[in-house]
């Protein structure tokens, strides 16, 4: 199914879920429908998927219709062919926009998380991890340009490895299709996201010996971004989708993994509870899910310097060309309004999913 195909299918359930369960939206308000495209379906997004289980985003009379579109070059082409109103994606995408010259450039607004957040997976087990065990293995990569592989050369580059000598790199396997090519035997290593590191952990495939998001540190690494012109036109969704997001990084950080994984046991429904846990637990111990929506200097910096160090940055861009922190200071500035447990008798109204626990990646 084509994208366009797939939103209108996604439109279509999203008026039947409403016809069904209606009342979602605060009493006296329209529902405002949001295409919403993410990069991949992972338990590195909870906090999106809270902000839909909890009714975060119909307490702000949103209805949020996802759709998962695996690979950040994709999800970026549905945002720009106007096939999605909102994208979850990599900052990178809206630099690379940007150094093409767009006359309507892709606006970051809220940060999702400030890590990477794949780990490093060994097909052998090892007593014990050293960097230079990796030299001369075969390393299913990830695609030229996509953060998970620019963080990961980053990370080598900081450890004396150079990726492209030093490792036999496997980058001919499709982005969605890397977790199920190591797993019927291709590489030695592989970076994987949650929940399919645990998984594969869960079956002795392998195990996780060091986490990417924790060597390439702090940058904005998955982001919601829109065209200049939908955020001109739309303030006041992208204000309220704003403050949904940010009332779900607040009950992220006050909630244990176990409950984390229940919220979004709907998105998962494949998946095994204690592999969620497990899962959330990793990203919450490293510090994975932002605790706010603002994209700072710093990690604006770090962002381009691994760009950089993967010679896909033509030249540095400054952080208020293509960033828009006002939404995100001003649901900071207006601080909560209301319990976010309370929130969750919405449920999931006013939320489509049309997307799959792929595993996948960026």
């Amino acid at each position: 199914m084509n994208i366009g195909a797939r939103f209108k299918a996604v439109a279509a359930a999203a008026v039947l879920g409403l016809l069904l369960l209606g009342g979602c939206a605060p009493k006296g308000e329209q529902t405002i429908e949001i295409r919403l495209g993410e990069v991949a379906r992972t338990v590195f997004y909870a906090p999106q998927y809270v902000a839909l289980s909890q009714g975060m985003f119909a307490q702000e009379g949103l209805n949020v219709q996802l759709a998962t579109i695996p690979g950040g070059d994709k999800t970026m082409t549905a945002l720009l062919s106007n096939q999605a109103d909102i994208a979850l994606i990599g900052a990178e995408t809206s630099i690379y926009v940007y150094q093409q010259g767009a006359e309507d450039p892709i606006i970051n607004f809220a940060q999702l998380t400030q890590t990477d957040g794949t780990f490093l997976f060994a097909r052998q087990t090892q007593a014990s991890f050293d960097w230079e065990k990796l030299k001369g293995q075969n390393f299913l990569g990830q695609r030229k340009g996509g953060m998970p592989q620019m963080s990961l050369e980053f990370a080598l580059r900081k450890h004396g490895i150079d990726p492209h000598k030093d490792l036999k790199l496997i980058q001919n396997i499709d982005f969605a299709n890397v977790a199920s090519a190591f797993g019927s035997g291709t590489g030695d290593y592989v970076q994987l996201f949650e929940p399919q590191a645990s998984i594969f952990e869960k079956e002795g495939r392998g195990r996780v010996v060091a986490s990417i998001g924790v060597e390439s540190g702090e940058l904005p690494y998955t982001v919601y971004m829109a065209k200049q012109s939908y955020l001109n036109e739309n303030g006041e969704i992208v204000q309220k989708f704003t403050k949904a997001v940010y009332q779900a990084q607040k009950w992220i950080a006050t909630h244990s993994p176990e409950q984390i994984a229940e919220a979004i046991m709907p998105y998962f429904k494949d998946t095994d509870l204690a592999v969620l846990t497990s899962s959330v637990k990793r990203y919450k111990e490293q510090g994975t899910y932002a605790v706010n929506p603002i994209i700072d200097e710093n990690e604006w910096k770090n962002l381009q310097d691994v760009m950089a160090s993967a010679g896909e940055l033509k030249s540095p861009v400054a952080l208020d060309q293509l960033v828009n922190r006002s939404f995100a200071e001003k649901v900071i500035a207006a601080g909560s309004s209301g319990n976010a447990d309370q929130l969750a008798k919405a449920g999931t109204n006013g939320a489509a999913d049309t997307g799959v626990d792929a595993g996948g990646s960026p």
